[in-house]
């Protein structure tokens, strides 16, 4: 397996790619505010002339994470669009034709972090907080004090008990925190699968996503297309078999893995090994987003 190639920032392959996609937490900002080398980057990359999508595995929709990203600091006018898997599921959740979304029925147990509704307002479901009363699970969201999966296990058996399905619109692994990663909302969903529950997930590294940035940009050739993350089993992995390049940020989820990575050659050892236990291989990394 070649090794991924250690870049100083975009400015080094920007003239192969027209088109951009950002993961959010990692890469763009810590949950705190916006990492002042990725303002200036996406700064850059607008004044380059290429075309810059967020996109994210948030169960919120596309709104709410662009007025988030505002409060963090980088308004609406520094890119040109967000895609979230929240909102990709708010509109899989209304037309309501593709399986299984077809047949869903209407009473919803809705689990989401911050009690955030806006994935599911506007669509005629009825929400519940009970699984003995649900027909579907929506997992869109996690709380930190809800993070641990074994926290889920009772419940989850319940609902599988009673052939509940899950949807989960957010597939992350793992999340950032101020105090460290913990659990995200795919740990718990992969749990409900470990039982013998059913999960749709929507969201890298999931094609659908992928295709609606595709719709967006204008549907470019894919191999004009760079995708940058800080996850190989979703942001490499996503971009990868859509055939875009990608950009591993080594700074974001994988850096206690790459904390003792001093050169390039030791980084791109990290980097193989990593690649070699999932499958999934970047073609350049990057220890921060910077241009």
């Amino acid at each position: 397996m070649k090794p991924p190639a250690l870049i100083p920032g975009l400015s080094a392959i920007a003239a192969r790619y027209d088109h951009v996609l950002l993961d959010q937490w990692g890469v763009l900002h810590d949950g705190r505010a916006i990492f002042p080398a990725a303002r200036a980057a996406v700064a850059a990359l607008g004044r380059a002339g290429k075309r810059v999508l967020v996109l994210s595995n948030s169960g919120k929709r596309a709104a709410e994470n662009a007025a988030r990203l505002a409060r963090l600091g980088l308004p609406e006018d520094a890119y040109d669009g967000i895609v979230t898997s929240g909102e990709a599921c708010w509109h899989l959740l209304r037309r309501r034709a593709l399986s299984p979304f077809d047949r869903l029925g209407p009473r919803c147990l809705l689990v989401t972090r911050g009690r955030d509704r806006s994935v599911v307002e506007g669509l005629t479901l009825s929400l519940t907080e009970d699984v003995r009363s649900a027909d579907f699970i929506l997992l869109a969201g996690l709380d930190d004090a809800l993070a641990r999966p074994e926290i889920w296990r009772q419940a989850w058996s319940d609902a599988i008990a009673r052939g509940l399905p899950m949807i989960c619109a957010n597939p992350d692994l793992t999340m950032i925190t101020p105090d460290g990663l913990i659990p995200a909302s795919g740990s718990i969903a992969r749990l409900y699968e470990e039982l013998g529950g059913a999960v749709t997930y929507i969201g890298k590294p999931h094609a659908p996503i992928y295709e609606e940035c595709l719709r967006l940009l204008g549907r470019p050739d894919p191999s004009r297309v760079l995708a940058i993350g800080d996850s190989l089993d979703h942001d490499i992995r996503g971009g990868a078999g859509m055939g875009m390049g990608t950009v591993l940020i080594t700074s974001g989820i994988l850096a206690p893995e790459f904390g003792a990575a001093a050169d390039e050659a030791a980084m791109a050892a990290t980097a193989l090994r990593l690649a070699s236990e999932t499958g999934d291989r970047p073609d350049w990394l990057l220890p921060a987003l910077a241009w």
